[in-house]
């Protein structure tokens, strides 16, 4: 098939903190370079979601005059708590000199990051860069030496049979000198790179959580502006394992969630549920109770860390940011490593246009003679040590490690076991039983995922394709219990019956592009594909 073509420099996939930055960089080295922007979201920053707590060091790199230009960092993080939660009403608060140094947070700043995309585009554009909301990137396009020269976006208009209807407008081929991958966390594109070229050889399987956030306004007189709490314990159990955050942002409000780590074992374990028990808790409750939630999404996030990190450059184009899984999981903290990665590329890449070459030969020696290099290096152990260890043992592990030898102590911790191979049979394991929202502090998926603002074309092709469809009835139901019903956080998986037969339910409109079922699913059976441009949610100030 014939499609259109537009021809850029460089061309990169994803409006987010990495993709964005590289951008901007790209335009500060050459201005005369082309440079286009694809996002699939309706908005830059419709898609994005994170805790954050954002370190600025690249950003102070990058605009060095952010605060005079307006950039949303306005809230500075004062105070730091670290809880362990020991039961549903009891918790204990660790001593700052006795927790990893890498969770102390002065300096940096409770935001929303999708705001953050939002300020960054606009300073793209001033630019001069092209900035196309709305056009999800479906596949790679190849040159005739199997290098990368582009992609073809999704094509509109086409039915949930297959057949294009009036408003079917085909996709369009953009071709480029180079192409950056910025997608996030289990980008569908990433993932195909990373096969086709063998990036990971060699390298531990990536890990993987799944973060789940709610934005609060709460009565003025139980809000802390810069109050930074992260804790574990409670009420994760059985070998799961994760973490929950409560940050005091502006304007009375706070953003609460959970992550959850997901190479647990358990397939009953409904990490929503889990997220609304914790809400219940007294340190956590003490905050929202009378508040009112606005605001709720989910997202996976890369958290292996250096030892999973796969090759980044390749032929036409780099992967950066979350996309590779340059998150520094020690620190909780991605936003500043994605756009240092997204800079590094930048950088390189520059400097492979001007020679003429086709593979950004200068990124592996500038990574690694960068702070982004040494700051994942050094913490290299973090997860690993915790998924060994649990989260006392690894934990103090950790803290010896960050705050006695900081980061350098000489033995490398390594986890081989990809997060889906950890799933035990349904039959083998505790079946657990979750409480019944109250509506006041812990609410059901639906009503959420109501607040997340997700909507998509009903009459389109499902972009949750089953590889087999016969799995689910012939495995996964009865020997997992379908476990996609409960770690998916929005209700698109259900199991319905027909005639007295089970059988999957997929309900792709409810699809927060989270990507927890890419990558949970005990049989690899289902792949994540864009959906048509500008669907799924839309968040304001996550």
């Amino acid at each position: 098939m014939e499609y259109e073509v537009m021809e850029f420099d460089v061309l990169i996939v994803g409006a987010g903190p990495a993709g964005l930055s590289a951008a901007c960089r790209i335009k500060q080295l050459n201005e005369e370079l082309s440079v286009c922007v694809v996002e699939k979201g309706s908005e830059v920053g419709a898609h994005i979601l994170s805790g954050a707590v954002v370190d600025p060091k690249a950003l102070n790199e990058l605009f060095p005059e952010w605060k005079e230009q307006g950039a949303p960092l306005v809230t500075e993080a004062k105070t730091d708590e670290i809880v362990l939660l020991k039961s549903e009403t009891k918790s204990v608060t660790i001593p700052n000199f006795a927790a990893p140094k890498t969770m102390h947070n002065h300096g940096c700043y409770i935001a929303s990051v999708g705001n953050l995309a939002r300020w960054l585009a606009e300073r793209a554009e001033e630019l001069g860069v092209e900035v196309f909301p709305g056009f999800p990137a479906a596949e790679v396009l190849y040159n005739e030496e199997g290098g990368v020269k582009g992609v073809l976006t999704g094509a509109m208009g086409v039915g949930e049979n297959g057949e294009e209807k009036d408003t079917y407008v085909p996709g369009m081929a953009l071709e480029a000198k180079f192409t950056l991958f910025s997608e996030g966390c289990r980008g569908h594109l990433g993932k195909a790179l990373i096969n086709k070229f063998d990036l990971a050889a060699g390298k531990d399987p990536q890990h993987y959580g799944l973060g789940i956030k709610e934005l609060w306004d709460i009565e003025p007189e139980r809000h802390q502006e810069g109050l930074v709490i992260h804790g574990s314990g409670w009420p994760l159990s059985d070998g799961t394992s994760g973490g929950f955050f409560l940050y005091h942002a502006e304007n009375n409000q706070v953003v609460v969630g959970l992550i959850v780590d997901l190479n647990y074992s358990n397939p009953w374990v409904s990490p929503f549920d889990e997220f609304q028990r914790l809400k219940h808790h007294p340190k956590l409750a003490q905050y929202l109770e009378g508040g009112k939630r606005v605001s709720y999404g989910a997202r996976a996030i890369a958290k292996g860390g250096f030892n999973c990190l796969p090759e980044m450059s390749f032929d036409g184009g780099l992967l950066i940011g979350c996309d590779a899984g340059t998150l520094n999981f020690s620190r909780i903290k991605g936003v500043h490593t994605a756009m240092k990665s997204g800079m590094l590329a930048a950088e390189s890449l520059v400097e492979a246009i001007a020679a003429g070459n086709v593979k950004a030969e200068s990124f592996n020696d500038q990574y690694k003679n960068s702070w982004l290099y040494d700051e994942l290096y050094s913490s290299r152990n973090f997860g690993p040590a915790l998924h060994k260890f649990g989260p006392i043992l690894g934990g103090a592990f950790n803290t010896l490690d960050q705050n006695i030898f900081g980061g350098r102590i000489p033995v490398t911790l390594h986890d081989t076991h990809a997060d889906h191979e950890q799933l035990r049979k349904a039959g083998e394991c505790t079946k657990i039983e979750y409480p019944k929202p109250d509506g006041k502090l812990s609410f059901d998926k639906l009503s959420s995922v109501f607040i997340s603002n997700t909507a998509h074309e009903e009459d389109q092709p499902c972009h949750l394709q089953l590889l087999d469809d016969g799995l689910p009835t012939s495995v996964n139901i009865p020997e997992y219990a379908e476990p996609a019903q409960r770690y998916c956080p929005a209700g698109v998986y259900e199991v319905l019956e027909d005639e007295g037969e089970p059988r999957l339910q997929i309900n792709g409109a409810n699809c927060l592009h989270c990507k927890t079922c890419d990558i949970k699913d005990p049989l690899q059976n289902i792949r994540w594909v864009t959906p048509e441009g500008a669907g799924g949610p839309n968040y304001p100030n996550m």
